[in-house]
Order: structure tokens, then C-alpha cells, then sequence
């Protein structure tokens, strides 16, 4: 039988040791292509290049791995796998990371990474997004490497629900101290953030973002509460952020009586 055809993605662009360390997972499971940014683009969750174009080379990163590089964002990156490099070979499965610092709680909404995953999903490829709670450089994989054979394996044997993906977080521990998975739901949280003001050589201002991250979630099904007790945490997330719950609520809208547009037009 063949192999799972994986594609393989993240922001931290391709030199990145993170996504070194998920490629030498992948590949061992599948035979794997790699299209991420020739640059770090974190922070850009689901920004897509539209004013400027697009450019993408092949890159001789990892030994015996198709490999591009894009001068795009990770979303870019999925989107000229699918319709050029894929254009006839789908995929069986996206993954984007290693992402160096953590993605749980509402950093999902920032997080070019999972963005990345989320694109893939959109395109109907069952998808996955990892993080290590690390920001360094040289941040430590290994811990983590039989975790996500492990995930992986799963989700090629089992796959996911139309529309779905998973945004895995691995907490900052010797692989001897971390417990195992917790599949949970993401922590209500928030970052109070604020500009800090400088002045540059030429007298102009500017500004640079800074802040703090508040968890106001005491949950113990929580991807945060996980993370804080050393589990991996893996939440599934999908791309519609419909407010269910609040539907039932907003009914009564529609009986407003509202002016017609001849109404509008007269007036």
C-alpha cells in the first residue's frame, strides 16, 4: 500500500528548528512535502498575500524531502500547495509546526500556525497544529517527538470530522514529566494589552505592542489548566465561530418591525 501523502507547513519559517523536528516525525509515518515561509510570519493568523505576489522555490532544507519556501504567509503557503504543487496529489493529512511558544486559549485566534491548520481544514485535509510552550531557538523537541508520532498515527488511522482540526499544545517538561494527553476544550482568556511609546533618531513616534496574558478560566477541562499540570493539551477546533447558545437569544430580532425599502426610498 502507499504511503499517506503529508503536508507539512508552519510560521516560524522553514529553517526552523521546530519544523525540522515535525518533519523527522512525519516522514517516518508518510512521505511528507514541506511548503512554509522563506521568513518568521507568527502573529499573522489568517492573513492571506492579495496586494503583492506571491513567490515560491524550491528549497534543499531537509535531506530526501520536497521542500518549497514562499515568500508569503502560512496560509499563502497551504493555498499554493493545494492549487500548484498539489494541484493533483491531495494530500491524506496537514500538520503546521513545531510553532515555537504556546498557541492555547485565545492565542489560536493570532496564531499564523494554526491558521496554517485551519486553512488545510477548510480544504477538507484532516489538519494539525503543534506548539511547544519554548520560545527559544534552540528549544528542546525531543520530549515531545513520541507524543506527536503518536497523535499523528491516530488521525491517519482515524481520521476527523469534515471541517475540524486539532491545536496541540506541549507543555515545557522533560519527556519523564509529562503525564500523558488531555483532550479539552480551549480556556476563556484575553491579553490586556497596551502600546509602549518611543521616539526614533529623526523625532517621530512609534509604537511597539506589548501586554499580559489573563486566564479568567478556573475550568479543570481546560487547555490551559492541562498545560499548567503537565499534559499536553488537545483541543478540536473548527473554523465556524457561530455563537450557538446565543441564537435562541437573538430570535426576537426578527420581530422587529422594520421600514420596508419603499418606505426607504420615499424618505
Amino acid at each position: 500500500m502507499s504511503r499517506p501523502l503529508i503536508l507539512v507547513t508552519n510560521d516560524d519559517g522553514i529553517t526552523a528548528p521546530g519544523i525540522r523536528a515535525l518533519v523527522d516525525v512525519a516522514s517516518q509515518l508518510g512521505d511528507v512535502v514541506v511548503v512554509a515561509p522563506d521568513s518568521p510570519q507568527s502573529g499573522m493568523g489568517h492573513a492571506v498575500t492579495i496586494h503583492d505576489p506571491v513567490r515560491i522555490h524550491e528549497a534543499k532544507v531537509f535531506e530526501g524531502i520536497e521542500a518549497y519556501e514562499c515568500t508569503g504567509t502560512p496560509v499563502d503557503c497551504v493555498k499554493l500547495a493545494k492549487h500548484l504543487i498539489l494541484r493533483d496529489r491531495k494530500p491524506t493529512l496537514a500538520l503546521s509546526g513545531i510553532n515555537h511558544g504556546s498557541n492555547a486559549a485565545i492565542n489560536i485566534l493570532y496564531s499564523g500556525t494554526l491558521s496554517a491548520a485551519m486553512e488545510a481544514s477548510l480544504e477538507g485535509i484532516p489538519s494539525i497544529g503543534f506548539s511547544l510552550l519554548d520560545f527559544a531557538y534552540d528549544a528542546d523537541f525531543d520530549a515531545a517527538k513520541p507524543y506527536l508520532s503518536e497523535l499523528i498515527s491516530f488521525v491517519l488511522e482515524h481520521g476527523l470530522s469534515s471541517g475540524s482540526l486539532l491545536n496541540v499544545n506541549i507543555p515545557k517538561l522533560p519527556g519523564d514529566q509529562i503525564k500523558g494527553l488531555k483532550v479539552c476544550r480551549q480556556a476563556d482568556s484575553r491579553w490586556e494589552e497596551e502600546f509602549m511609546e518611543a521616539t526614533d533618531p529623526r523625532g517621530q513616534k512609534y509604537y511597539w505592542l506589548t501586554g499580559k496574558f489573563v486566564n479568567m478560566d478556573s475550568g479543570e477541562d481546560t487547555d490551559l489548566w492541562a498545560l499548567e499540570n503537565g499534559y499536553i493539551s488537545v483541543v478540536p477546533s473548527m473554523h465556524d465561530l457561530t455563537n450557538y447558545k446565543a441564537i435562541p437569544l437573538l430570535k426576537d430580532m426578527e420581530k422587529i418591525s422594520y421600514p420596508s425599502s419603499a418606505d426607504l426610498r420615499s424618505a
